[in-house]
């Protein structure tokens, strides 16, 4: 009887306070705004941290709440962006689709101090005396952005340093979060002209540290027609916005810096062109001054 009548006392207590509950639960309910889920079914849903916001969840509510803009998951894309501009009732963003892109391609270009042995990460690396490498601003090639990547977009070249595949690429910039050495940028897809360095090292420094190293000498600069690049901190850097792809400077830089290489033979027939405009332009001269 007296375990009967205890059972009863639980099952009463039990419901009154299952029903307290749940009139709290009505009494000090947080509204949430029906437009974070919508937003949130936007989201490419790979928790990649891209946005900088912890998971798509944070980034859905940052949106909302107005502290990151409609365009924050880079992999959801326009499409997506647009629906959720539309969502916050705003005007869809327009501008190209952005990809990332590895300022080095030294790898085996470039001379090591010493055979690294250790754990297969780019950020333990750099903590055993700087990193093997003698260019302090070298892709180190262990793969800590290929790890980084939840999209496939990114692996290690045949030369030993990252690249990444434009068709897969989302820019939700994972990879550059995750390079120690800050070699990762965003660019227009549309382009195909970028310098392939990041040393900032004067010219003979640079030099010795990497076949393929950017020497800052200017004469991409020099060649440009279009003033879309120039040695910034001994590194030449381009201006997208007014590079036209014309490929010139490629034609010029001495150290194959520039991608795409130039072969021998086109920067051969460029000289022969650049010859004859010389021989033309000087025979024109001394024919105006005979006059």
């Amino acid at each position: 009887m007296n375990i009967v009548f205890a059972i009863v006392v639980l099952g009463v207590l039990g419901a009154l306070f299952g029903f307290i509950l749940a009139v709290a639960s009505k009494i000090f309910e947080v509204k949430k705004d029906p437009r974070e889920e919508a937003i949130l079914s936007h989201l490419a849903g790979a928790n990649c941290g891209g946005c900088g916001f912890p998971g798509c969840g944070g980034c859905a509510a940052a949106i909302l709440a107005g502290d990151a803009p409609v365009t924050a998951c880079a992999p959801a894309g326009a499409e997506n962006a647009a629906a959720i501009a539309k969502i916050m009732g705003m005007e869809a963003p327009t501008g190209e689709r952005q990809v990332a892109f590895v300022r080095c391609t030294g790898g085996t270009n470039a001379k090591k101090r010493f055979e690294y042995v250790g754990v297969k990460d780019c950020i333990s690396a750099t903590k055993v005396a700087g990193g093997p490498l003698e260019c302090a601003f070298g892709c180190l090639g262990f793969g800590s952005c290929v790890n980084a990547c939840q999209f496939g977009a990114m692996s290690i070249g045949p030369n030993g340093t990252a690249v990444v595949d434009p068709e897969k690429c989302t820019a939700c910039m994972a990879c550059a979060s995750a390079c120690p050495r800050h070699l990762i940028v965003s660019v227009p897809v549309s382009k195909k002209v970028h310098v392939g360095c990041a040393n900032q090292d004067k010219g003979k420094a640079a030099m010795n540290v990497c076949a393929t190293s950017c020497i800052g000498c200017g004469l991409c600069q020099k060649e440009c027609k279009k003033d879309a690049i120039h040695v910034e901190n001994g590194v030449a850097v381009i201006d997208y916005s007014k590079c036209v792809g014309c490929k010139l400077c490629t034609k010029v830089c001495p150290r194959d810096a520039i991608l795409p290489v130039a072969t021998a033979e086109e920067k051969e027939k460029y000289k022969a062109i650049k010859k004859a405009q010389a021989e033309k332009a000087k025979a024109a001269a001394e024919a105006s001054a005979s006059k």
